[in-house]
């Protein structure tokens, strides 16, 4: 399988899980990389938000708090740094700031832009993986190179108690 057919077959699984929702921008309709490979994933499971990035985090860290199993989707690392302080201080600190008590369990879907074919430019190829590993102490950070790594990744974010930070590329969407 491809790397797209594998992010494909992931969504569906976990759009089969009855607590699971996805949230972000472009997801109800073709918009980006990322919303192309939701083609399996209801309408009623999605909700179409605005660009307002830290907003979207701290709206899928609340829906965690009550439940659910958010996915959020941020198209371009370079624009998802607008949501740190709600992963940073946040997402990552609420365990330890609640003594355990809460644990919100959100898995973060984010794209690095592509550089082939043509380059998406400056503002929109950015990995910013190494500076989430050295800034984050509970949510995980998984980068997806290979194809087989991506459902063993979704799998286990979903199986998993943390909140998981999902780095993709979205130049190997159609190269490998």
């Amino acid at each position: 399988m491809g790397y797209k057919n594998e992010l494909d077959r992931a969504m569906e699984w976990l759009a089969s899980k009855p607590d699971t929702v996805f949230t972000g921008q472009a997801i109800g309709m073709s918009g980006h990389a990322i919303s192309n490979t939701m083609v399996n994933v209801p309408q009623d499971k999605r909700v179409e938000l605005p660009v307002f990035e830290e907003t979207q985090l701290g709206m899928a860290t609340g829906m965690a708090l009550t439940g659910w199993v958010p996915i959020t989707c941020y198209p371009r690392f370079d624009f998802f740094i607008l949501s740190l302080n709600q992963l940073v201080n946040h997402l990552d600190k609420m365990q330890d700031m609640s003594k355990g008590e809460m644990k919100p369990k959100v898995i973060i879907r984010v794209a690095v832009g592509s550089k082939v074919p043509f380059s998406a430019g400056p503002q929109h190829t950015q990995n910013h993986t190494e500076a989430m590993r050295k800034m984050l102490t509970e949510v995980e950070v998984v980068e997806l190179m290979e194809p087989e790594e991506i459902f063993p990744a979704f799998e286990k974010a979903y199986n998993s108690d943390k909140s998981t930070l999902i780095i993709e590329h979205s130049e190997f969407y159609g190269s490998k």
